[in-house]
Order: structure tokens, then C-alpha cells, then sequence
């Protein structure tokens, strides 16, 4: 702990420092407004003794599955008695608000990091802050390489995307598949991003190419899964993982091919955007087209309930939360750091479902739970 110690000691210093360069300037200079950004979307509160602190960083804190997560973080920092410190990008992609947020933890002293790391581009200031002797835990998306943090708690986001590949694949019962994909990004690399997509792909029993690499794989060919059958990929689109983006990415397939029977979307509000754009363009959803997503948030697993939505994976991010703190403050009371649960010993599973009232003799890779079930245990 002596890193920790002299870190303790440069913050405290820094922020006399600062206040002494404030008292002796008229000017209101300000930076580059990343960092700023960053503060405005976050929260600090302060409980106990303070003798742990955690800083958890989000991509953004409008998506109801980040504000969930605050939640759980502050309800165990709550419990714990130790100060969390919260904040966010601005939104999604915003890496320079993440990267500020870490310099912030680092200044401070914070004993450790949670963080839903935007991309590969806060790998940098994440390297400074374990070398600064904070114990960093990423959430929800896997840190690309996985050992830039010291573990991950998230759901298998792989295995998320490929139950819903495999229902999709036994509803079509040998139908040809006529694809919408719509992800997140098509300027980065992230990791929850492929690993839905391409999970999804996987589960219908179409052969992916590069596991990170989103749309290598060929445009038709046979699904396998299930009965099987012909499909085709029409468009892959990004969203920004929000309801507009998914109405705009899905206006633009349905331009491309208005016969499209299977949309693949990255979260359930792009999955409201694409329903909404389908039944403007005289769609059915669940009749003409299934739509099938990721998260399970009160709001999506209520539109599996409507029929918005026929099947979606569902997460727990006040678990992976309030297991993040726990585990940060054990370490820091001098106990001992998690191992790792996953199937491929990679990072800590804290579980998934998948909800739908249409079960599937093809789902094998998660217990697959109606709708009602999914509502009595979703976050949002």
C-alpha cells in the first residue's frame, strides 16, 4: 500500500496547489471541456468512516442500465459504509470523460475503479491507475485486451447474443432469414458490441469469421440451428445503442430490403426505435418479423410481455455493482480479490436469462424465463 500512500499524499498536495492558484488568478479559465463534461453527468456521496473509497464510471448516466447501476453502487456503498465517488461520459463514445473521470480517482486516492469502459481508448489511463495502486474492475463490457483490468464482473455477453441467435434460429422452424443487424459502432472496437452480434450469429449457426470482427462473415449462405435454412444479411447498422438511432438504422434497412424477418438489435431501446420504424412501415411485429435484444430492463421485458419485442437476454447490473464495491472494499480492508467464474476463466459471470412467452427447443446455452419472471427481477 505504500503506492497507495504516495498517491494519498500527491493528491493532497495537487489540490492545495490548485486552490492556491485560484486564489492568486482573476482569470475563469477552463479546460478542454471533456473533463467537465464528465463531472456534470456524475455524483459523489460519502458514508462512514470513509476509509474505502470507489469511483464507478459509466458510459453515460441516461441509459436506465447505467442508472441502474449507480444505484446498486450507491445502495452497497450505502450498506458498506464507505464513500463512492460517480460519475459518466457525456454519452456513448464520450472516451474523454471516462479518461478524466480515472485522473480524478487517481488524484483522490480512490482505492479502486468501477468502470464500463467506453473502448480501447481508456486502456492508457486505466494502465495509470493500477500502476497508482487501484484495484480496477470492469463492468458489463470486457476490457479489450481482458487484462488491461484486474478482473471483469459482466454478464457473458457472448452467450447473451447467442440464446437469442437460437431462439431466432428455432422460430424461423427452416424459414429463410432475411437479417437486420444494428449495433453500436462502426468507427471502434468494443467488446460488448461484437460479442452480442457475433454471439448472435453464432447461436443461429452461421459461421463467423473473427470473433471481434463485426460483419466478416458472408452476406447468405445456411443457418444451421434448429431446422435451418437459407439466410441473408442485409445491413448492419450503428445506432449509438439509443431508440432514435435504432428507428433511423432500421428506416435505412428496410430501404435497403423491405422483406427483412429478423432484427438483431444491441439493447432493447434500439429495439423500441426498430419496432417503431417496422409498424410505420406497415410491419407486424411477431408476425412479419421478430425482433430479438439484449439487457432485460423493466421497459424491455415489459415489451416482451406487449409483443414488442419476442426474446430478449436479460442482465443484472446492480448485481455486477454492488458485487464491484464489495469486492473493491474487501480488497481494501486487507482481504483477499475475487477469482474469476466464468466457463473459460476469464472473468466473474454474474448470470444471464433469457426472457420470452415463446420458448425454444433450440435455446441451450441459458435458462430461458416468461416474460412475468423476467419483470419481477428486471432493474430499471
Amino acid at each position: 500500500m505504500q503506492k497507495k500512500m504516495i498517491w494519498r499524499l500527491f493528491a493532497a498536495v495537487f489540490a492545495l496547489a490548485m486552490i492556491a492558484a485560484a486564489c492568486g488568478s482573476d482569470d475563469d479559465e477552463t479546460g478542454s471541456g471533456d473533463g467537465e463534461a464528465a463531472e456534470g453527468d456524475g455524483d459523489s456521496a460519502e458514508g462512514g468512516d470513509g476509509d474505502v473509497a470507489v469511483a464507478l464510471i459509466t458510459k453515460d448516466s441516461t441509459n436506465p442500465f447505467f442508472v441502474a447501476m449507480q444505484e446498486g453502487a450507491q445502495e452497497k456503498a450505502d450498506e458498506l459504509g464507505i464513500e463512492i465517488n460517480i460519475g459518466s461520459g457525456s454519452e456513448e463514445g464520450d472516451d474523454q470523460g471516462q479518461i478524466a473521470l480515472i485522473e480524478q480517482a487517481i488524484a483522490r486516492g480512490d482505492d479502486g475503479i468501477l468502470i464500463t469502459p467506453m473502448s480501447v481508448n481508456v486502456n492508457g489511463a486505466i494502465e495509470d491507475a493500477r500502476e497508482a495502486g487501484l484495484f480496477v474492475i470492469a463492468l458489463d463490457t470486457p476490457t479489450d485486451p481482458p487484462e488491461a483490468v484486474d478482473i471483469t464482473f459482466a454478464t457473458d455477453n457472448c452467450k447473451a447474443g447467442e440464446a437469442i441467435g437460437q431462439w431466432a434460429a428455432g422460430k424461423l422452424n427452416g424459414e429463410k432469414a432475411t437479417i437486420a443487424r444494428l449495433i453500436i459502432f462502426d468507427d471502434r472496437t468494443v467488446s460488448v458490441d461484437y460479442c452480442r452480434d457475433n454471439g448472435f450469429l453464432k447461436g443461429m449457426g452461421i459461421d463467423i469469421g473473427d470473433l471481434t470482427v463485426i460483419g466478416d462473415e458472408p452476406e447468405s449462405g445456411s443457418y444451421t440451428t434448429g431446422a435451418g435454412g437459407e439466410y441473408e444479411i442485409i445491413c448492419i447498422e450503428a445506432t449509438g445503442a439509443n431508440e432514435e438511432g435504432g428507428r433511423t438504422g432500421m428506416e435505412t434497412c428496410l430501404s435497403q430490403n423491405p422483406d427483412i424477418n429478423v432484427v438483431y438489435t444491441i439493447n432493447e431501446p434500439t429495439a423500441f426505435g426498430a419496432a417503431a420504424a417496422l409498424e410505420a412501415a406497415g410491419k407486424t411485429v411477431g408476425e412479419d418479423v421478430i425482433v430479438v435484444s439484449v439487457d432485460g430492463g423493466l421497459a424491455g421485458v415489459e415489451a416482451v410481455q406487449g409483443g414488442s419485442i419476442q426474446a430478449t437476454s436479460q442482465q443484472y447490473p446492480l448485481r455486477m455493482a454492488s458485487l464491484g464495491v464489495e469486492a473493491i472494499t474487501e480488497i481494501a480492508r486487507g482481504g483477499a480479490a475475487p477469482d474469476n467464474t466464468s466457463d473459460d476463466g476469464t472473468f466473474f459471470d454474474t448470470g444471464v436469462a433469457l426472457c420470452t412467452d415463446d420458448p425454444m427447443d433450440t435455446v441451450t446455452v441459458a435458462d430461458q424465463e416468461d416474460s412475468q419472471y423476467c419483470i419481477d427481477n428486471a432493474w430499471g
